[in-house]
């Protein structure tokens, strides 16, 4: 399926398989599941938009940021919560790829969303916005490394 530079990580790789098994509607019950989970952003940043990267590709205001810890990442997004589905995009990213190293979060193919069987669901506009979201993430991890 992808090819063998690609690399998923198991955190991801596992909501990949949730998507997998729900049908139909289940996905998108499951994608506003994970929206309604997305975790509140740390103190530091509320009301500080300044301070994160706006995802221009998105038509719903995404702000992301990042941080390091000991070479494992962790996002943190602001998508309104009017927004559901793409607060569920932000929030399966998040999810995904919390703890993964800056190369493994460059390495996730930029399709691997499809294995989870939303553009059946979706709108490609909404398939756009969650393969913008993953290349934000991945310039941000691209940036970790360079320090």
């Amino acid at each position: 399926m992808h090819q063998t530079n690609n690399f998923v990580p198991q955190q991801l790789q596992e909501i990949i398989e949730e998507f997998e098994y729900c049908e139909g509607r289940e996905k998108i019950e499951l994608l506003l599941d994970y929206a309604g989970r997305m975790p509140a952003l740390p103190e530091k940043l509320v009301n500080r938009r300044d301070g994160m990267d706006l995802v221009e590709e998105c038509l719903t205001p995404v702000y992301v940021t990042s941080g390091l810890n000991e070479n494992h990442m962790i996002f943190y997004f602001d998508v309104p919560e009017e927004s559901p589905t793409v607060r569920g995009f932000a929030a399966i990213l998040a999810a995904g790829l919390d703890g993964a190293t800056p190369e493994d979060v460059l390495s996730v193919p930029n399709d691997f969303f499809f294995a989870m069987g939303l553009e059946s669901m979706l709108t490609m506009q909404r398939m756009n916005g969650f393969s913008a979201i993953l290349a934000h993430m991945k310039r941000l991890a691209a940036q970790a490394i360079r320090g």
